[in-house]
Formats: C-alpha cells, sequence, structure tokens
C-alpha cells in the first residue's frame, strides 16, 4: 500500500529531525545541507498544489464483454462506459489543473471472444486528443496504430481496436514506468565497475531516486556532465534519446574510454517516478511541474537532485560543465541559453550543432535560444555553474530507429568535442 499524506508529511518531519540531531552534535553532513537557491526573472509558485490519484480499477462493459483496467505501474484510465453496441468510451482526465494540453492515457482491454470495438476517447472540455494511440500486444514489440483505425472528428478521436482473450495494451506513448527503467539501467551497466549506481533520495511518495555516477580512475578535480531525463512523465521519446546517449558513453570503445578518463558524469534516469507510474499527464505528487521548479527546490526530487550534485562539485573538487535535460515535444528541438560568453563552453552549442548536421543524413537542427526567465533545468545549470544548459528535446512521433542514431550521434560528438577543449 502507497503512503498516505499524512505518511509522507511524517517521514520528512523524521529527515529534518536527524538532520537537526546531526548538527546539534557538532557534525555535517552534505545530505542534510540547505542546497544553493538561484533566482530568475519570472518566479513560479511551486509548492504543493492537491492532487487526485486515479482509482486503481477494473472495469466491465457487460453490453460490450469487454474488460479494460488500469491496475499496473503507469496506467492512465479514469473510467469506463458503453457508448453504443460497438463503442466504449474512455474517460482521461489529468491529476490537477492548470496543466499542458497533452492528455496522456495508458489501459489494457480484453475480451472472452475475439471481436473489434471501438474505443472513444473522452477529456474534459478544454483537452483535445495528442499522442498517436500505440499498441502492445503480449510478447510483442509496441507499434503505432494504423492511420486507418483512427478517426478523428473536431477535437474527438477514436480507434478501432481487435480484442480477445488476451489483453492489449493502448497507450499514449509506449509504457515505461520505473520498473521498466531500472530493468534497462541495471542491465546497460552490468559488469561496468565504474558505474556507480546510488540512491540519492526519496520521491514524494516514498519511491526511490537513483542516479548514475559514471568516471574512470581518480574522480577528483573531473569536469562534470549532467544528464536529466522523466521530469514530465509522458515524454518517453527524450528517453529513448538519453537511452541511446547513456549507451554510447558507455560503449568500452577508444572514445568512451578517453572520454569517462577525463570527465564523469551524473546520469539521473527518472527525475519523476511518482509521476510516471501514477500515469500523470506532466506533474509530480505535488501536483507541480518539476521543470520550473529549479529555484526554490520546494519539491524533493529536485531537492535531492540539486543537493547530490552539489554534494558531487564539493566532495570532488568538480566543476559542473555542462547540463542536458532530455524531453519531448511536437517535434525536435534543442532550447539553448543565449547567454554564452564567460560559459565553461563559450563554442560548445554551435560546434556541437555542426556536427550533429555533418553526422545525421538529412538532419538540420532546430534550435530555440533564450535565456530562461522561469526556473527550468537548463536555466539553473547557467544560474548556478554557469555552464553550458540544453534542453534536449524529441518529437512525439520521430520515428525510434531515427531518436536510436540521434542519440548515439550527439552523444558521440559531444565527447569529441569536450576531449577536445
Amino acid at each position: 500500500m502507497k503512503p498516505n499524506q499524512t505518511t509522507i508529511l511524517v517521514k520528512r518531519q523524521t529527515v529534518y529531525l536527524k538532520c537537526a540531531l546531526i548538527f546539534s552534535l557538532g557534525a555535517f553532513f552534505t545530505q542534510c545541507s540547505t542546497p544553493k537557491k538561484v533566482s530568475f526573472e519570472t518566479p513560479v509558485d511551486t509548492s504543493d498544489k492537491p492532487i487526485v490519484l486515479q482509482t486503481r480499477d477494473t472495469f466491465y462493459l457487460p453490453g460490450l464483454d469487454v474488460y479494460l483496467t488500469n491496475e499496473f505501474e503507469a496506467a492512465r484510465l479514469n473510467g469506463a462506459t458503453q457508448k453504443n453496441d460497438s463503442t466504449l468510451s474512455v474517460m482521461v482526465t489529468p491529476e490537477n489543473e492548470p496543466i499542458n494540453r497533452s492528455p496522456y492515457y495508458a489501459f489494457k482491454a480484453w475480451s472472452p471472444k475475439a471481436k473489434k470495438v471501438y474505443v472513444h476517447f473522452q477529456y474534459p472540455e478544454k483537452y483535445k486528443h495528442r499522442y498517436w494511440p500505440k499498441l502492445k500486444e503480449e510478447g510483442q514489440a509496441w507499434k503505432f496504430i494504423d492511420s486507418t483505425q483512427v478517426y478523428k472528428e473536431g477535437k474527438q478521436v477514436t480507434i478501432g481496436v481487435k480484442l480477445d482473450k488476451t489483453p492489449v495494451t493502448i497507450a499514449a506513448q509506449e509504457v515505461q514506468s520505473s520498473t521498466d527503467v531500472r530493468k534497462w539501467y541495471t542491465e546497460l551497466v552490468a559488469g561496468k565497475e565504474y558505474v556507480h549506481i546510488e540512491e540519492y533520495g526519496t520521491s514524494k511518495l516514498g519511491r526511490k531516486l537513483y542516479v548514475m555516477d559514471i568516471y574512470k580512475g581518480d574522480k577528483k578535480d573531473k569536469p562534470i556532465v549532467v544528464l536529466l531525463t522523466r521530469q514530465h512523465p509522458p515524454e518517453v521519446t527524450g528517453y529513448f534519446a538519453y537511452q541511446a546517449f547513456l549507451k554510447t558513453l558507455l560503449a568500452e570503445s577508444g572514445l568512451s574510454e578517453n572520454f569517462l578518463s577525463q570527465y564523469r558524469v551524473l546520469a539521473f534516469p527518472l527525475l519523476n517516478p511518482d509521476g510516471v507510474d501514477e500515469g500523470h499527464w506532466r506533474h509530480n505528487a505535488g501536483g507541480i511541474d518539476t521543470n520550473r521548479d529549479w529555484a526554490k527546490y520546494r519539491q524533493p526530487e529536485v531537492e535531492q537532485a540539486v543537493r547530490y550534485i552539489d554534494k558531487k562539485v564539493k566532495e570532488s573538487n568538480g566543476k559542473v560543465v555542462l547540463g542536458l535535460d532530455f524531453h519531448s515535444t511536437y517535434k525536435d528541438v534543442f532550447y539553448t541559453n543565449t547567454t554564452r560568453k564567460g560559459t565553461t563552453f563559450p563554442n560548445f552549442i554551435d560546434d556541437w550543432f555542426k556536427a550533429l548536421e555533418a553526422n545525421i543524413p538529412n538532419y538540420k537542427v532546430n534550435e530555440s535560444s533564450g535565456n530562461s526567465t522561469k526556473p527550468v533545468s537548463k536555466g539553473w545549470f547557467l544560474v548556478r555553474y554557469n555552464a553550458v544548459g540544453i534542453t534536449y528535446e524529441i518529437g512525439d512521433n520521430t520515428p525510434r530507429d531515427r531518436i536510436a542514431l540521434i542519440g548515439k550521434v550527439t552523444a558521440t560528438e559531444m565527447m569529441k568535442l569536450l576531449l577536445a577543449k
């Protein structure tokens, strides 16, 4: 059973009491220090806001003889009703509002007898369908639903799906729960003693937060590259690029050997596990967009990540030189800071983008540049550490093999450029 809000509060108060006790004894532990806060032109209130957790349940529609369930990690389904003799409606609502207009859904459906049904997506009035439906049959890979089975009418979308007794997963994006993420990076780093998996804290609902501390040889004085992803739960295409990027860094090539001997990488594979596993559209369990909390650190996921980064910088006399935060949006784009002169690598962005265009077939970098006025991660890297900060966005529907190539080349060219500095 998940802890309720009272349990969470007691847990956090216990941590603070432990810290107070440690300080009273004259000792100092970095984990109890307050991270240095920074200022942005447009502050955002990131104190907790109420959310509504979906009720986990299995729904049965007797008139259609169809079952639907949201009883799995990263599911989102708030209700189901029969619309007519061949169509059912699935209700999908956000965790709270205001929120981005990006309805996320994920559920399983089946029927004791083989049949085709039509699934109508029902959202609150102000929202329209965003994500192209994906299907996953048991033992099979994810696939985009065929366009001939998608019926649009204004904001409304209905899909045709064949069901039988084996559940099929229907989702806005490929389901990548905290369990899936941990399985991926655990397998990726198996046998690599230079990758140190550490637990750096817990989420609002008590889920463990992990980071990979990656370096070869002595970590002292090494410049630090920080990699973030999954601040926003449905944004899995950015996570897929992150996977390819990290795989390339750990490829045991001569390039990666040299890079990890000279640089240190702090890789955070899942910043918002509560939002992911609870099937949120965008926010964490505090009802907050964590990528607006990189100033006051009111949310535990951001606060503990910042504290961890600060700790690693201090203990090794390192310096954060580059921060990449992997996201998804409607199309591929890199959001950059305009301020570059005087930063760690003033020419990195221009040189990197030229290298990407030279090494990815038929590729043109889409850059949107501007110093962050709101407290987002790319701005935090600049303001807090005078480092290059980039929000690395991949399109919702970018072909998955294309994402893997982009992730590989961006990592390769980053290593080459940083080694040449």
